[in-house]
């Protein structure tokens, strides 16, 4: 199959996550039962929607970084939701699309900065939308507050209720302890793969849960650093993974195959992270290479370190707001905000032209061909036509359904069970969006219908499909500036990374914290990069051409990195680099220089790395 096409096909796997579950099931519906004893309805719905939003949002990782992940959004949709309801209320259709336009813009270019931000885009504008074009009996304030409150009881679920299974310890940290002991894990698969044909993907799982980690324990906080002894010791386990992993990347790169004996004793300490228990004796691997000495060390530092429990830098770099402004204002930024914003500033004129023109009959809802426009426009939600094709066919399915039992539920309470079922499925419809989009059109429809209004599933799939229509034309149209704009300047940035990773490892410097916080750099932008990449590739052969050649240079990257980790370990073991070391640097750098400048990426050589 083609790419555009596999790609809408793909499913993700894993297991269920059943405490996501059980928070979506308490959630919207029984917000909108609550509101509805109360004869307070529209702020049930609103509260609702806001929950259903933050469902979408709901995904494994620490209660830390879920305060970031589910409230930024929020936040930001409250103040689109008070936004568009004031601009609705004021403004004639012209100055409307206009406002709404301009919050296309902004939000497109913030989506740049990385998927908080992404999620808080779209909730901005949705909630925007909604509040424009919904027509509900409250002020402004009062639906931005119920918003709020929808997104903030989702967010107090989450920070509340114990994961099932994992009560081990102190169930708050469940996911901070899951993603650490992840990364042991993912460190004795690499040393399982060594010498394999699997060691590359193995080693980009290894990234993968280092930078799930990482996020895990870097969630915000109101204190500096952290105060509880079980969050420090998972804060120190976490440091010591890291020399484990360079060194298993150094043992990976040789290309030669390990014992078993060198994997047991990273596979040892994850199920100490698992279970909150002693490592007990680790088998020492042989210490007959420079790698494998390495690995012997930070063996003997994660034993010690697991018995102190006394904390340890996580080895990030603070993004300013100065690094934050200059990647919306970025190529990136610029040329998806003015995508975003043509599409939602088109898809708004559309809708109103069309409302007032009485195309909708007594309907008053057209904020639904905006709010649609913003989904399609995602691309972090996957490519343009794969977003397209499951997001018709998901509506087309999700309408049907909704049908069905409309015809045959009592209102409003059997409507009421209904959003709540869809609130649990929403954590395991997120797995494919087709199946996402279907489980909230019917959770939607379900209630606008609790909210007053007609059965409305056959304009549901009209306006999905017009929206579809008008993405694609958007997505294809020649825009200011160069396409695949933002997937050069992901690979960019990690350039940037692994020349100043290199750097600082041909410098000799000892300081070991910079170094690694350098790698986790390096190593994480070229995920960023490689993901771009990918999605960039799954377009349509138009928009792909624009790409060819990046995967290129990307793999060149993930060389010159796992070629500068092996010569950090080997540095630190004979305080000289070898020729295989060195000439493969230099070999790397050039075929970069060269790539780059054949895509049109910036891959500029420092001068101390140019002279290996």
């Amino acid at each position: 199959m083609p790419p555009w096409l596999a790609h809408a096909l793909r499913t993700q796997r894993g297991p269920v996550p059943w405490s996501a579950v059980v928070r979506g099931a308490l959630a919207a519906g029984p917000l909108l039962l609550v509101a509805v004893l109360a004869d307070r309805t529209s702020l049930g719905v609103v509260a609702a929607i806001a929950a259903m939003l933050a469902g979408i949002n709901d995904r494994p990782g620490s209660r830390r970084a879920a305060v970031r992940r589910l409230g930024a959004p929020a936040l930001a949709g409250a103040g689109g939701l008070l936004a568009g309801t004031y601009a609705g209320d004021g403004l004639g259709a012209v100055a409307l699309t206009l406002v709404l336009t301009g919050l296309g813009l902004l939000a497109g270019g913030m989506s740049a900065i990385g998927p908080v931000a992404s999620g808080a885009g779209t909730q901005l504008l949705v909630a925007a939308a909604v509040g424009a074009g919904m027509p509900l009996p409250e002020s402004g304030w009062a639906r931005a507050l119920a918003f709020l409150a929808g997104a903030g009881w989702l967010l107090v679920l989450r920070l509340a209720l114990p994961t099932p299974g994992a009560l081990t310890g102190d169930f708050r940290f469940d996911g901070e302890r899951a993603a650490v002991a992840a990364v042991y894990q993912a460190v004795a698969d690499l040393l399982d793969a060594a010498g394999t044909e699997q060691a590359t993907a193995r080693r980009a799982g290894l990234t993968a849960a280092l930078d799930h980690a990482q996020d895990a324990l870097a969630g915000p906080r109101l204190r500096r650093y952290a105060s509880s002894a079980t969050e420090r010791r998972l804060h120190a386990q976490y440091a010591a993974a890291l020399p484990l992993a360079e060194a298993a990347t150094a043992l990976a790169w040789a290309g030669e195959p390990v014992s078993g004996r060198v994997s047991e004793g990273p596979r040892r300490l994850a199920a100490a992270v698992r279970e909150n228990a002693p490592t007990g004796p680790l088998p020492a691997p042989s210490r007959s290479a420079p790698a494998l000495r390495a690995l012997d060390d930070a063996l003997l530092q994660a034993a010690d370190a697991f018995d102190q429990g006394r904390g340890g830098d996580l080895h990030t770099r603070r993004r300013s707001p100065g690094d934050l402004l200059r990647t919306a204002l970025g190529v990136g930024g610029r040329e998806y905000g003015m995508r975003v914003a043509l599409c939602f500033g088109a898809s708004a004129a559309i809708a109103q032209a069309l409302h007032h023109s009485h195309w909708y009959g007594q309907h008053t809802h057209w904020y639904w061909l905006p709010a649609t426009a913003v989904f399609l426009v995602k691309p972090d939600l996957g490519p343009l036509v794969s977003r397209v094709l499951c997001r018709a066919a998901g509506t087309v399915l999700g309408a049907l359904v909704f049908a069905g039992f409309a015809a045959v539920l009592p209102r409003p309470e059997g409507l009421v069970a209904l959003v709540a079922v869809c609130g649990a499925l929403i954590p395991v419809s997120t797995r494919h969006f087709a199946a996402q989009t279907t489980v909230v059109t019917v959770l939607v429809l379900a209630l606008v219908m609790v909210g007053g209004e007609p059965q409305a599933s056959v304009s549901r799939i009209g306006e999905t499909l017009l929206a579809c229509a008008l993405v694609l034309i958007v997505g294809h149209l020649p825009m200011p500036g160069e396409r695949g704009g933002h997937v050069r300047a992901r690979l960019a940035a990690a350039a940037t990374a692994a020349h100043a990773y290199l750097v600082h490892v041909l410098d000799g410097s000892d300081d070991r914290a910079a170094r690694w916080t350098l790698r986790r750099e390096a190593y994480r932008t070229l995920a960023e990069a490689r993901t771009a990449i990918s999605l960039a590739a799954a377009e349509l052969p138009a928009l792909a051409r624009h790409t060819e050649g990046t995967d290129e240079v990307a793999a060149l990257l993930e060389r010159l990195v796992d070629t500068t980790t092996a010569s950090a370990v080997h540095l630190d073991d004979t305080g000289r680099l070898d020729s295989r070391h060195s000439d493969l640097l230099r070999e790397l750098l050039g075929e970069l220089a060269v790539q780059g400048e054949r895509v049109g990426v910036q891959t500029e050589i420092p001068g101390r790395a140019a002279a290996v």
